[in-house]
């Protein structure tokens, strides 16, 4: 086996072969630092805000939150070599945690235009349980 170099590819080739790995790879990767940035933003510009309360502060925290553990979720599956090209697995769990992270920084951020989004938040969460319990089965 080879050592490493500064040109070694992060993802393996073999497993570019896989469809769907690279964008799993890249949407784990964007939703991550999505993820980093909402929590940045949330600790030190969204405290300013008018009409921001601790419940909406911990509301957005757990927004943030998840989408860093889901990206992180989604980099490691996208790297399995079955899970890789799971049909509904990783793609559940990046709707999921879209529809759940975004629901939720949309609501606290402007409520009485998105109050329809309500519904969407159990919605996301659901199809993010739902994909990590296809990768069980």
């Amino acid at each position: 086996m080879s050592r490493p170099t500064a040109a070694t590819p992060l993802i393996p080739r073999a497993l570019n072969a896989f469809p769907g790995s690279s964008l799993l790879w890249r949407t784990g990767a964007l939703l991550a630092a999505a993820g980093i940035i909402a929590g940045a933003f949330g600790s030190h510009g969204l405290q300013k805000r008018e009409g921001i309360t601790p419940e909406k502060l911990h509301a957005w925290q757990t927004a943030s939150s998840y989408a860093i553990y889901n990206g992180l979720g989604l980099l490691l599956v996208s790297l399995h070599p079955r899970f890789a090209v799971h049909r509904f697995a990783g793609p559940a769990i990046a709707v999921g945690s879209i529809l759940f992270s975004g629901s939720i920084v949309t609501l606290i951020l402007a409520k009485d235009r998105f109050r329809w989004l309500g519904p969407v938040t159990p919605i996301g969460g659901s199809i993010l349980i739902a994909g990590y319990v296809a990768l069980a089965l």
